[in-house]
């Protein structure tokens, strides 16, 4: 048998084979735009939380399209159930994260959050390799409250950067930073809802765009860390050198289990999806582990925690294209711009605001997907009551800052500044404690009444 080198249109709809280069550099642009916001607003949002430098800003986006890129390569060309999933998806920075992140870098800096992501991405892999266990823990109704919580969590900080990210700024709430906030929704709104193919999927991107031309030709962007930052350079493992605190590691141990969880429903959309199969129990395994993998290499690089982007997995979906090699050319142009933070300085310059009104939408759709997950379980009196009441504490109980002030310290650390923590445990509980309803009486009942 000859061996097929000639490259074939058809192979785009294969694993194997060779695509033609000028069809599958779009496509994979294509993933790239979508997922790629995340590696750069994450990064820049956790580093405004922490106070740290321009220097180590640009550290934290290097590290974040780094990881990023590693897990799209390993998720594509790695071991399957091994270290990988096998499966055609895009990684990027897992926003789901963020509320927590956020707090322990507020409370523990950067060298409590690296501390906590590596052990955390431990317990991410540990779920992988356990996960046919535990997965009762896990139902719709505990996974969609944890989604629906971390969506409203992180309206505040959207907000917060659209009026200008800082109130000790001057130009805190000023008329100058709404209205770039409010250019840059505008224009993510027009490309989502009106665009087609690749406009409507980069529309978060398109908006961070003109609401930086915007800023640019107002002058108001900062170019002074540009052209002092290296154009190729090596990252820096253990820049931020980590700090093991028992309660940030709780926190985001428990985040990383739920993303688990998360990741393993992107892994079984595209498998049905792209190969109209169930993913395999080696799939589900390596992609959790080899993502996890990931995270805990972020923690050292500086990088924040990883995810598979459902975005992407819509796209997977949508265009049946699965080559490996069109991944391959995603994860190399990540990977390159990881390794040029010349790239990352320019990055950095994005204006709070503009930063601000791209991402509200994103986190909008976060509450939305968790509202979704909650409709799909169906809103019994049993379900609505477990997501109400883990939500209304979650929401509720981290906007008092002394509202455990009389209890012992341990317990303010653990649950006064985490939703997530609060959300994951109550609606765990109560599923676990409250008795199920019969699903079969429900119709009769309907009738009586």
């Amino acid at each position: 048998m000859k061996k097929q080198t000639a490259a074939s249109p058809e192979a785009l709809y294969t694993q194997g084979g060779l695509p033609p280069i000028g069809e599958a550099i779009p496509l994979a642009l294509q993933h790239v735009v979508a997922m790629v916001v995340g590696c750069i607003s994450m990064p820049m949002i956790v580093a405004s939380a922490a106070g740290v430098s321009s220097e180590d800003q640009i550290i934290m986006v290097q590290g974040s399209l780094l990881v990023a890129a590693l897990a799209i390569l390993l998720q594509a060309f790695g071991v399957k159930g091994f270290i990988s999933s096998g499966l055609p998806v895009m990684v990027g920075s897992g926003f789901a994260f963020l509320p927590t992140l956020r707090s322990i870098v507020e409370q523990s800096g950067m060298a409590g959050l690296a501390g906590a992501q590596i052990a955390g991405a431990c317990v991410g892999m540990l779920v992988g390799l356990v996960f046919k266990k535990i997965r009762f823990l896990f139902p719709p109704i505990v996974t969609g409250s944890v989604v629906l919580t971390i969506g409203i969590s992180l309206y505040d900080t959207a907000v917060n950067y659209m009026a200008g990210g800082s109130a000790t700024d001057p130009s805190y709430g000023s008329a100058r930073n709404w209205i770039l906030a409010l250019i840059t929704l505008a224009a993510v709104i027009v490309a989502g809802q009106f665009g087609k193919g690749m406009v409507k999927a980069s529309a978060t991107l398109i908006g961070m765009v003109v609401g930086y031309i915007a800023a640019a030709i107002w002058g108001g962007i900062d170019f002074s860390g540009v052209g002092t930052a290296s154009w190729v350079q090596l990252p820096e493992p253990f820049h931020f050198a980590p700090s093991f605190q028992l309660n940030a590691i709780i926190s985001l141990g428990i985040v990383f289990m739920v993303n688990a969880v998360q990741d393993i429903g992107q892994f079984e959309a595209t498998a049905n999806g792209a190969f109209d199969r169930p993913a395999t129990g080696a799939e589900i395994t390596g992609g959790v582990i080899g993502n996890n993998l990931c995270s805990l290499l972020g923690g050292i690089l500086g990088g924040v925690p990883v995810a598979t982007a459902g975005q992407n997995v819509g796209i997977v979906v949508t265009t049946r294209v699965i080559n490996r090699v069109v991944f391959g050319i995603a994860g190399g142009v990540v990977l390159v711009a990881g390794l040029v933070p010349e790239l990352s300085a320019i990055l950095i310059t994005i204006p709070q605001p503009v930063l601000g009104g791209a991402t509200i939408t994103v986190f909008g759709s976060i509450a939305m997907t968790g509202v979704r997950m909650l409709a799909r379980e169906g809103l019994s009196p049993r379900s609505t009551f477990i997501a109400g009441l883990s939500v209304a504490l979650a929401v509720g109980i981290p906007q008092l800052p002394n509202v455990f002030a009389g209890c012992p310290a341990w317990i303010g650390q653990i649950f006064g500044g985490s939703e997530v923590i609060i959300v994951a445990l109550t609606a765990i509980l109560l599923n676990l404690i409250l008795p199920r309803e019969n699903k079969e009486k429900l119709p009769q009942e309907k009738k009586e009444n």
